[in-house]
């Protein structure tokens, strides 16, 4: 991410941003990232997490809308290598995490809400580039996430 900060982004751009609610909490090797959104919805099955972070992320990042679940991870270390080998820039998530040791030595920027051992199921559900929420606030494909260790903004178009 450029040097300059969410806050720093906050204090040029204000009320034009969207600023998350503070549940996220870093679990990546990369604390600051940004990079155009791609969107799932997908509740307690992380296929469609899967299929995208092993398609090219170009440096881009996945926000996908878990429902907000603390039953089952969506992305554990086997998803995050594939993101970062198909260069994703980080995943917002609404939902937990495992492998978090492994996860904190990637090259990958990874926000969720926690941390859990259980895996979710994969049943072929949930959609993909579609309008989603994750913590309060609205993500359209093709917005601009911004994160770093004070939050995550979300902003219409590419700001730096």
């Amino acid at each position: 991410m450029p040097d300059l900060s969410t806050a720093d982004l906050y204090d040029r751009h204000g009320d034009a941003l969207r600023v998350c609610q503070p549940h996220l909490r870093d679990f990546g090797g990369r604390i600051a990232f940004a990079g155009e959104a791609v969107t799932v919805k997908c509740f307690e099955d992380n296929t469609r997490i899967k299929e995208a972070l092993a398609q090219p992320g170009a440096g881009r990042v996945l926000v996908a809308d878990c429902g907000g679940s603390l039953r089952c991870a969506m992305l554990g270390d086997l998803i995050a290598a594939s993101a970062v080998e198909h260069g994703w820039a980080g995943v917002v998530l609404s939902g937990c995490v495992r492998d978090t040791a492994a996860l904190a030595r990637m090259d990958l920027g990874v926000k969720a809400l926690a941390s859990t051992p259980r895996k979710s199921t994969r049943r072929g559900e949930g959609q993909r580039d579609l309008p989603v929420e994750i913590a309060g606030v609205s993500v359209t494909p093709g917005d601009w996430v911004y994160a770093d260790a004070d939050g995550v903004l979300i902003a219409p178009q590419r700001l730096i």
